[in-house]
């Protein structure tokens, strides 16, 4: 395997850990969120789960062997409530969305439309539960964790 499909396949396992954990998170998101936005959970929960399952083929495709589920995942934070639910919910779009950006970046052809349409989506999301945007989806966390050059 060349240097690039290397780092296609780690982008891809990389998307495919944060779908597993997004799975989860929805899991908790179902169990906390409000009658009114329950559609709208179990809506994006099948969408993560589609992605993920699409994600491990495309691993194996290339050869190599699909990074497993964790058993559980830390939360970023406790969820109580509905309130909690929808934050939960963005904050899982926002770390998905920004895994995503790097499978752009690593991925060519149909694979990095893929990437950049599962992007896309995860922002939409994002902005539907956070009730606005951001300036470059998948990009807001690396921006704060960069650290300055010299």
């Amino acid at each position: 395997m060349g240097k690039a499909e290397d780092g296609r396949l780690a982008a891809l396992q990389a998307a495919l850990a944060a779908e597993h954990a997004a799975v989860y998170g929805y899991g908790v998101v179902g169990g906390r969120i409000g009658e009114k936005r329950r559609n709208e959970a179990r809506t994006a929960y099948d969408a993560h789960r589609a992605r993920r399952d699409t994600l491990a083929r495309e691993v194996k495709d290339l050869g190599g062997e699909p990074v497993a589920a964790a058993a559980g995942y830390a939360l970023p934070f406790s969820v109580p409530d509905s309130a909690a639910a929808v934050r939960l919910a963005a904050e899982l779009e926002d770390r998905v969305a920004g895994v995503y950006s790097d499978l752009v970046r690593a991925a060519e052809g149909d694979g990095r439309a893929a990437a950049a349409a599962a992007l896309r989506e995860a922002a939409v999301r994002a902005v539907r539960w956070r009730g606005g945007s951001v300036a470059f989806p998948g990009l807001a966390e690396r921006a704060a964790t960069a650290s300055p050059t010299a």
